[in-house]
């Protein structure tokens, strides 16, 4: 027992969210760099090198630079055993993005220092306050021309909402940026570039009042920083953890990813603030992570990463206890007991089979196309549930078809698929069958990646006729019989995959005309799975 309860105390399980080419992927790689899980950084962009990010995969990510999907990756650093779980973060991103928040245990927001808050990272940031995880921010781009320090900050304070308290200071920006200045041990870290950011940089570490600062970082930079640093004691919102780990303050840090300047002391401080595995709410109560034996949840059904075997890996976090290779456990919603086999952990494309995992820890195991996500796995003959995971609104919405008449079912098999993966969300005409398939998704390079994956995969050619419907809402009501609404001509009657009533609507104000026409009516931005 002793055993496990520092292995899973060693463990930290976070999120990384941004807009799109905030530099996400590329601070996640280097963060990999500074583990040691790699040795050689690439360039996502692939522009000072031909190497492809080490956590993109999908061959659609390597054509475009982008990630698509969220990938997980596990490396050590000092005493902890670090989980990342890197989102993706386009236009394109998807309902993918928001479930993997469900897993983690903090998320870190990367934000582009000449742009601050971005759409993309409103978004994210709700489903981080829905679930009350701590949230921490690091500035990225510092090494480019950057907005005002100070105008930032209340970018985050005012746009999302939550108290900001910078742990370290920049010192420049753009080809000016020397390095940082750390609030609590009043030191200098001043960087020197090294490789193209593909390996370590070089760090000199210097008292805030040294003689040789004014060499070191310029005397313009040094009167400046003095005038900030006096600002910012005055100005400033307390550092207070409690307040961090309820998720409404959250600490800011500054660097660039890409040269490697203030990564190292960003990942230092994060795991010194966040958390070890945080016990989850479930049917018979919170479940401890020490306490309990092994539990786990799906959050993340992935179908053919190896396209040589056509497989489907059903990605789980483990949220208490310690899981073995081959151990039988309850499938609760399956309602039988299962072997777990052929775990495996993932480095993008690259994976090892694993003999233990621990509370935090991400594993994928063969899915026999027995899992839903939002499943709940447990030892205890008690067979609790943990909470659904929501199904999140799309946003954008096609009419799909397959050119081919004969390839009817390689078609429903590939959508089918693909939805359950949570990549995409299909619905059909309240009083047909499948003959019409409408897509909904949330960001819409999920129909390219659609497209793409059912003529590569499933041998598919498809048409996609854009719709006009903007909103859809779930039907909360039980039992309540959808043909009998009285509606707007704009709205639309749906139903998913498990036959739930839906509500698609081309303006906002159709929804509030549906509410006051059908007084009785409840409807919610979220279905739960």
């Amino acid at each position: 027992m002793e055993d496990y309860t520092k292995e899973i105390n060693k463990r930290r399980t976070f999120a990384i969210i941004s807009h799109p080419d905030a530099g996400k992927t590329t601070l996640t790689e280097k963060l990999l760099l500074y583990g040691g899980a790699i040795n050689l950084a690439g360039s996502v962009k692939g522009k000072k090198t031909d190497r492809h990010a080490v956590s993109d995969w999908m061959e659609i990510e390597k054509q475009r630079g982008i990630s698509v999907t969220s990938s997980v990756m596990q490396f050590n650093y000092g005493d902890y055993c670090i989980n990342i779980l890197d989102t993706p973060g386009h236009q394109d991103f998807s309902e993918d993005t928001y479930r993997t928040l469900m897993a983690a245990d903090s998320a870190v927001m990367v934000i582009d220092a000449s742009k601050g808050v971005e759409n993309q990272t409103k978004k994210l940031f709700k489903v981080c306050v829905m679930r009350g995880i701590p949230i921490f921010t690091f500035i990225n781009k510092m090494d480019r021309e950057a907005k005002d320090t100070f105008e930032l900050l209340d970018d985050i304070e005012t746009v999302l909402g939550i108290k900001t308290c910078p742990v370290n200071w920049p010192i420049g920006s753009g080809k000016n940026f020397k390095g940082v200045y750390d609030r609590e041990t009043k030191h200098i870290l001043r960087f020197f570039a090294a490789n193209s950011g593909q390996k370590e940089v070089d760090t000199i570490e210097v008292n805030l009042g040294d003689e040789s600062l004014d060499s070191l970082i310029g005397k313009e930079n040094h009167n400046i920083l003095n005038d900030e640093i006096e600002l910012l004691e005055g100005a400033g919102s307390e550092f207070n953890i409690e307040e961090v780990r309820q998720g409404r303050l959250t600490p800011v840090f500054f660097g660039s990813a890409l040269t490697n300047f203030g990564v190292q002391t960003f990942l230092e401080h994060f795991l010194n603030m966040t958390t070890t595995p945080l016990s989850r709410k479930s049917t018979e109560g919170n479940i401890d992570p020490v306490e309990n034996d092994f539990s786990a949840f799906v959050f993340k059904i992935q179908a053919n990463m190896n396209k040589a075997h056509r497989d489907r890996i059903a990605f789980m976090r483990i949220c208490s206890g310690k899981f073995e290779a081959g151990m039988e456990v309850n499938h609760v919603q399956g309602g039988k007991k299962i072997r777990l086999s052929q775990p495996q952990q993932l480095m993008a494309q690259e994976r090892k089979i694993i003999e233990e995992a621990y509370a935090g820890d991400i594993i994928g195991v063969f899915d026999p196309g027995i899992f839903s996500i939002g499943d709940t796995l447990c030892l205890s003959d008690k067979k609790f549930q943990y909470e659904g995971i929501p199904t999140f609104s799309p946003e954008h919405f096609a009419k799909v078809r397959q050119v081919d008449t004969m390839k009817r079912k390689q078609f429903l098999k590939g959508v089918t698929q693909i939805a359950q993966e949570g990549a995409i969300q299909i619905f059909q005409e309240y009083n047909t069958g499948m003959e019409e398939i409408i897509v909904g998704v949330v960001g819409v390079l999920q129909f390219d990646v659609l497209k793409f994956r059912l003529e590569s995969e499933y041998g598919v050619e498809i048409r996609l006729e854009p719709l006009a419907y903007e909103y859809i809402r779930w039907i909360e009501n039980k039992g309540l019989d959808a043909s009998k609404l009285n509606v707007t001509s704009d709205t639309k009657k749906v139903k998913d995959l498990k036959g739930n009533p839906l509500l698609l609507f081309v303006h906002n104000w159709s929804i509030q005309t549906v509410l006051d026409r059908n007084k009785e009516l409840r409807l919610s931005e979220f279905g739960r799975e």
